[in-house]
């Protein structure tokens, strides 16, 4: 058999459970401090309504999982992470993300806790909280940093830095808290040598693994704006396909 180019997620959670694993996604009734006037109003230009859970009915935690159980996704595998996705899932007091990391990890079926949250929402109080669960559940985070092009981040209204992520890192690698960071493709504005910039500085970091978006458009969004008044254009899918293959073959070869 072929060796793998690169290291797929699927095979990551196959050989640690032993079997195959799928994430079940979770609205926790999060919001962000890009949108409640903490650090902006509005979010990230890219972001959508529901913080890119449209697909999540908008039930409590329990009821979610419950009801992804008893579908025909809960036939697909016998484990499953709780994958907090909607908005900034650290974002709340450490009693109320106890709970509600709580209320996901009560299932026999689930065996890890994923959090997607931004780099300005983690705390040694929030890592304290994560690292209490790997006694029992593999636990991991979703860091977003989508560039490491700071000017870029502006003109996506980002609310943080490349600072801001590189000490989210350190904090959740104080914890052994394993970190994968979520970059996007064809944002406005971002050249070759930007995209190999941001490749760079996550090469440096400390991480478990690398999530490449494409940047896509999304209705009520200052980006669907942008494109219908002809001031930015997607990418199209095989130059997407060439840059995700040059992220690739410029990564850390443990990424």
């Amino acid at each position: 058999m072929a060796q793998a180019r690169y290291n797929a997620l699927n095979s990551f959670l196959k050989e640690k459970f032993g079997e195959r694993t799928l994430k079940i996604c979770i609205d926790g009734g999060f919001t962000c401090p890009n949108r409640d006037g903490t650090k902006g109003n509005g979010g990230c230009i890219f972001c959508s309504e529901r913080g890119s859970g449209e697909h999540i009915k908008n039930k409590d935690i329990s009821t979610q999982i419950t009801e992804h159980l008893a579908s025909y996704r809960g036939k697909r595998a016998n484990k499953f992470i709780a994958y907090f996705q909607n908005f900034s899932n650290t974002y709340d007091s450490v009693e109320s993300l106890k709970s509600k990391y709580d209320s996901a990890l009560k299932f026999e079926k689930i065996v890890a806790l994923a959090v997607a949250t931004r780099p300005d929402c983690i705390t040694k109080e929030i890592a304290e909280l994560l690292c209490l669960y790997k006694k029992s559940h593999y636990v991991y985070v979703e860091l977003g940093l989508q560039t490491a092009n700071d000017d870029c981040g502006k003109l996506l209204n980002r609310g943080f830095d490349s600072k801001d992520f590189e000490n989210a890192v350190k904090i959740l690698n104080a914890y052994g808290i394993d970190v994968v960071a979520h970059i996007m493709v064809g944002l406005p504005g971002e050249t070759l040598d930007d995209l190999k910039s941001t490749v760079e500085f996550i090469n440096k970091q400390n991480l478990s693994g690398i999530k490449i978006h494409s940047t896509y458009v999304v209705k009520n969004t200052l980006l669907e704006s942008l494109y219908k008044s002809n001031q930015y254009t997607p990418l199209a899918l095989d130059d997407y396909i060439k840059a995700v293959v040059y992220i690739l073959s410029i990564s850390r070869p443990k990424l």
